[in-house]
Formats: structure tokens, C-alpha cells, sequence
């Protein structure tokens, strides 16, 4: 793939690394270079025009790799030049590998859900022309040195055909374990997968457990009386055998006993005239002198006989 500016110059390497900040490589001593501005515009005009030729090649209906993407993520693009190719005399570029750590959740042999953050493949793109030449290998390779990984721990998002094909040719990359995502694994992938176990407190011995203690035993046999009126045995009293008809209103309210009568006040009186002396027994005292109207009255109406008996 060509471009109108020098890729060679832009490029010193055959493979270049470019993660999310897309700095220009550091240049070769004794080149002259444009503005640092002009050098990171070309190199996302690279990313830019890679993706989109990665997009028509896989028949996708948008890039799925931008500059403005690997800005907005840590991943990591892997970029293959031409050194031969001396076009105009400013290069061409080969293809490309994006790679990135992603959090998956994926099935294993047994069907059980992992939660895992393998090296995955996003986009991987060789120029029609120079595809079946060994380049795709040779960048594919770098990659595994760099991140340090086996083919078999990679995750690949959405594989076409021909990287399937790929793998299982120089990797022996055949046999997937079925998922429920756009990802695909390889047999293998969980051999060194190394989940955190999750931690249990420690049990504890049987001769260790103690419902409670020899004093707590001690107090549990002296019966403690509770206070008053706590103390007090209940009453027990047989049921009615009609209960009293519960109040008509639509809330809960609590059933009521009877009234209690009113007190006569012959009995009041007497009861006052028991108690020590208090200034409201004078005052009844001091204004009814013979008693109350009701109790002469019944002293006038007794019967001679009865009086000569006292």
C-alpha cells in the first residue's frame, strides 16, 4: 500500500509498534524530518487507510480499526513495511496486526463460565498483492516474541476464514471450543489459565466448638426471678361463653370492658371520714353538717322499732 509521503523515512523499522499515543519512532541519526505535528498526521493516515482496506477485505460495513479508535483504547498495532519496494523512493507498507487485552467471559470443555483477560486478536489485514509471500507469518511471529505468548492462549474476535485457515496451517490451531461471543479459542487455551481461587475461612476443629462457656453454664441452672411486676402468675380465667361483641369501626380498635359504677357518696363519705384529716373532707364537712340530703332522708324514713334497738 502506497502513500503520497515517505514511508521509509516515517517507518526506519520493518516492523513498527504503535500503541494509543501514535508517536512517531524515534528517527535514524543523520535524517532530516517536518514538524513533529506533520509526522503524527501521517502516521494516522497509515492507521486510517489500513483499516478502511482491512474493512473491504473482510466485507465489514465500517472499519473496525481507526486512529481515533486506537486513541480511545490500549491496543497495540503491529505494522509491516516494504523495505524492497522503493517506489518514488518512499516506500509502501505491507500490512498490519492489531492485538489487546480484553475481559472475556468464556465457556470451557465442561460448558462453566471463566472470566478471563487474554491477548486477543482485533484485526489482522496482508495487502492482496503480497498475501501467500510469508509476510503474514513473519509479523505474526513478531508479535508472539513481543507479548510473549503461545497461539493457543489467544482469543480472536470474528476470524475470516483465511486466518482460520492461517492458523491451522502454521500453528495447528484446529479444534475451537464453542462459545456464545464473536470469539473463538483454541483447544489448550485454558491449560495455562490460572483463575484466582477464592478464598473460605478456615474451619474450625469440632473439639474447638463450644456453645458456651463452664460459668455461663453455672448461671443458666439458678433460677433468677424477674422483677415485679413480672413475677406475678398470670390469672386464668375461663372464656366467656358469649365474648363481648367487637367494636363496628373499620380500624383495629381494642375491646373495652365494662364502666365501673359510680361511687355512692355515702361511701365516699365514709371514706373520707376514715382518712386523715384533709382540707377537702373539712369543706364537705363544713357545708353539710347533718350529712347529705339522701342519708336523712333514709335515717327519717326506719321505723320506731328499729331505732329502739340501738
Amino acid at each position: 500500500m502506497e502513500f503520497p509521503f515517505d514511508v521509509d523515512a516515517l517507518l526506519p523499522e520493518r516492523i513498527t509498534v504503535l500503541d494509543q499515543h501514535l508517536r512517531p519512532p524515534a528517527r535514524r541519526p543523520g535524517t532530516t524530518a517536518p514538524a513533529r505535528v506533520d509526522l503524527q498526521q501521517q502516521i494516522m493516515t497509515i492507521v486510517d487507510e489500513l483499516g478502511k482496506a482491512s474493512a473491504k477485505a473482510q466485507h465489514l460495513p465500517a472499519p473496525i480499526t481507526s486512529a481515533s479508535r486506537m486513541q480511545s483504547n490500549r491496543h497495540v498495532m503491529y505494522i509491516l513495511k516494504d523495505t524492497s519496494a522503493r517506489l518514488a523512493g518512499k516506500g509502501a507498507i505491507v500490512g498490519f496486526l492489531k492485538v489487546g487485552y480484553k475481559k472475556l467471559f468464556v465457556l470451557d470443555d465442561r460448558e462453566a463460565h471463566n472470566e478471563v483477560e487474554p491477548l486477543c486478536i482485533l484485526d489482522f489485514y496482508i495487502h492482496e498483492s503480497l498475501q501467500r509471500h510469508g509476510h503474514g507469518r513473519e509479523l505474526f511471529q513478531y508479535m508472539l516474541q513481543k507479548e510473549r505468548v503461545e497461539p493457543h492462549q489467544l482469543a480472536i474476535d470474528r476470524p475470516s476464514q483465511k486466518l482460520l485457515k492461517f492458523l491451522n496451517k502454521h500453528y495447528n490451531l484446529e479444534t475451537t471450543v464453542p462459545q456464545v461471543n464473536n470469539f473463538v479459542i483454541f483447544e489448550g487455551f485454558f491449560a495455562h489459565q490460572h483463575p484466582p481461587a477464592r478464598k473460605l475461612p478456615p474451619k474450625r476443629a469440632e473439639g474447638d466448638i463450644k456453645p458456651y462457656s463452664s460459668s455461663d453454664r453455672e448461671f443458666l441452672k439458678v433460677a433468677v426471678e424477674p422483677p415485679w411486676p413480672l413475677n406475678r402468675a398470670p390469672r386464668r380465667t375461663t372464656p366467656p361463653a358469649h365474648p363481648p361483641p367487637r367494636s363496628s369501626s373499620l380500624g383495629n380498635s381494642p375491646e373495652r370492658g365494662p364502666l365501673r359504677p359510680f361511687v355512692p357518696e355515702q361511701e365516699l363519705l365514709r371514706s373520707l371520714r376514715l382518712c386523715p384529716p384533709h382540707p377537702t373532707a373539712r369543706l364537705l364537712l363544713a357545708t353539710d353538717p347533718g350529712g347529705s340530703p339522701a342519708q336523712r332522708r333514709r335515717t327519717s324514713s326506719l321505723p320506731r322499732s328499729d331505732e329502739s334497738r340501738y
